[in-house]
């Protein structure tokens, strides 16, 4: 799928009638000459993942560095999912603006763009295989009015989002005896609009000693049935339980907030 901005559709309008009455094969190779542009620096979100839950409304940026010999008159650059642009499941920005570029006062070959849209989970996500690698599209039409299209200049992770929480058991418990920690693993199901347990997925339990800032490690619990947590630990002083989750390439990470254990 191609999506171009409007500042391009009048030279691509008098491409297009110019193509029309060309054979594929000098079509190709007239596109292969004017791909003169080259695109480097493309990041997305500052370089962090995209994560999304339910209802999550954000704005996504995404920067880019366009050169070419004959100087950019305009760039424009927008994620897409799928096995390849002409059959991409999804795409953000629907509607690609073009960028805001600047000339290099250096290099008037080089400008240095960027562009922001509005991200809604509600709207944008409805199928959870949305989740995982999104891929970068730029493209640029130079001050010849020749256009280039790079289907991939960068990537950035679209992840889904997820939750996690602790509850640690007697409290208060004399020392020695066994405490008993529970929890559930799960994450956002845009299909369902519903937060469904995540299961088989690896979450640490860790302590946090009262009057410390710092959590250790104790052990590796996998969710069960439902994303469910349970293990057992050892009650040696007061202080502060929590399960941390890492995350997947199609999910986010969390963190429990801490839940204390008085120990008599």
């Amino acid at each position: 799928m191609r999506m171009r901005p409007a500042v391009t559709v009048t030279f691509l309008m008098t491409a297009a009638l110019s193509a029309s009455v060309l054979p594929a094969a000098a079509q190709t190779a007239d596109r292969t000459a004017a791909d003169d542009t080259t695109f480097t620096n493309v990041v997305v979100n500052a370089g962090k993942d995209i994560v999304l839950g339910l209802t999550t409304r954000k704005t996504v940026t995404i920067t880019w560095t366009a050169r070419d010999p004959q100087g950019v008159a305009a760039s424009w650059a927008y994620l897409w999912h799928g096995p390849n642009t002409d059959d991409a499941d999804g795409i953000l920005p629907l509607y690609p603006p073009a960028g805001t570029c600047v000339v290099s006062p250096a290099d008037p070959t080089t400008s240095t763009c960027r562009v922001s849209f509005a991200v809604d989970a509600v709207r944008d996500f409805d199928h959870n295989s949305l989740a995982g690698a999104w891929k970068v599209l730029a493209g640029a039409q130079d001050t010849s009015d020749d256009w280039t299209e790079t289907d991939v200049t960068g990537t950035a992770n679209v992840k889904r989002y997820a939750k996690v929480t602790v509850n640690a058991s007697p409290e208060p418990v004399k020392k020695d005896r066994t405490i008993t920690v529970t929890g559930k693993l799960s994450r956002a199901n845009w299909e369902s609009g519903t937060y469904t347990g995540y299961q088989d997925r690896p979450v640490q339990l860790q302590f946090r000693k009262k009057g410390s800032s710092v959590y250790t490690a104790l052990k590796t619990v996998t969710s069960g049935v439902g994303g469910t947590l349970k293990t057992t630990t050892k009650a040696r002083t007061d202080g502060y339980f929590r399960f941390v989750f890492t995350g997947t390439p199609t999910t986010g990470p969390s963190t429990a907030a801490g839940d204390f254990v008085d120990i008599r």
